[in-house]
């Protein structure tokens, strides 16, 4: 029986919108941890696939860069994230939520009082009907059961602007910000099965290649073992009292953890749903306005076309835009 977890994050390097780090847990019953990862798309290969354009109509469950579609095209763009992760969360959290409220809430990524998001819920699912959506969820459900793999836990952190922009004022890198939040959500895993020996993936930090001293950190009264440095996996084990946890740090993760994929899948969502209530916000007061999805170049074009209305209705930018 193997613990298997997949960390990743989605909105480092935006200006608008937040930074998110998804998380993802599955139960292989049949699995010799020994033997090291197993491959989730080959045991669940009768209901995901990794490309969108599948003729089984398999769900696809890639890194969210691939499966986000072009905005302006004539599907949604967010119909494969969006599929992925309601299937995953029907079976394993059994909802089907019908509001980004709901889905948030189950993933523990609760929305601020911020007025750019304080308007009323975004309608799920963005794309399909609901009853497509959950033939998609039985059929995962089905591989699941007949694989012996259950997901039991799905959760997003969510890090605002202010956030980002308090750590930089107490000198505090944004990739260490990102790290800590990816280690907490690490720690919740352990906590959550402190006999079960948790396999944790988490996709490389940028070019670090040693962790062991943010370990650690996170985990002061445990002992770090190295497991492995190379330049593409840095692997450790963390053990005390409370549990033991082994994490990885993997280039390209994605492509090779199933739990990292969706991990980022979920991200991406968490993400992009915030960004349609902060573009909605401002549509309304200016409908002439282009949305955006908050990258620099772009950010920077939305924040000079809004600037009046952030004046004239004293909106505080410190928590709308990172200054980092």
């Amino acid at each position: 029986m193997l613990f298997y977890a997949g960390i990743d994050e989605a909105g480092y390097g935006p200006m608008l919108g937040p930074l998110c780090i998804g998380s993802t847990l599955f139960k292989v019953n049949d699995c010799d941890p020994a033997a090291g990862a197993p491959d989730l798309w080959s045991l669940l290969e009768e209901a995901v696939c990794r490309r969108p354009t599948d003729k089984k109509r398999r769900i696809a469950i890639d890194d969210s860069k691939t499966l986000k579609g072009a905005r302006g095209s004539k599907a949604h763009p967010l119909r494969h994230l969006e599929r992925g992760v309601l299937a995953f969360m029907q079976a394993g959290l059994g909802i089907m939520p019908e509001t980004d409220d709901e889905l948030l809430s189950a993933l523990d990524a609760g929305i601020t009082p911020d007025p750019w998001y304080s308007d009323e819920s975004v309608a799920l699912p963005l794309s399909g009907e609901q009853g497509e959506h959950r033939i998609a969820a039985a059929m995962l459900q089905r591989s699941l059961d007949a694989a012996g793999i259950e997901i039991c836990q799905l959760n997003c952190e969510v890090i605002h602007p202010h956030q980002i922009n308090a750590a930089s004022l107490s000198r505090e890198r944004k990739s260490d910000l990102n790290l800590g939040a990816a280690l907490r959500l690490a720690e919740r895993i352990r906590a959550d099965h402190p006999n079960d020996h948790p396999r944790v993936v988490i996709d490389r930090q940028g070019g670090r290649s040693s962790y062991r001293e943010h370990l650690a950190l996170a985990w002061p009264d445990a002992s770090i073992r190295v497991l492995g440095e190379t330049g593409r996996i840095s692997r450790y084990r963390v053990e005390s009292p409370e549990g033991i946890l082994t994490i990885s740090f993997e280039a390209e993760s994605e492509q090779n953890h199933l739990p990292v994929a969706l991990a980022s899948m979920i991200a991406k969502l968490v993400r992009e749903l915030h960004m349609i209530r902060l573009n909605r916000f401002f549509a309304m007061q200016i409908p002439e306005l282009k949305p955006t999805a908050g990258y620099v170049q772009d950010g920077r074009r939305f924040m000079q076309e809004v600037e009046g209305l952030v004046k004239s209705m004293k909106l505080d930018e410190s928590r709308l835009v990172r200054r980092v």
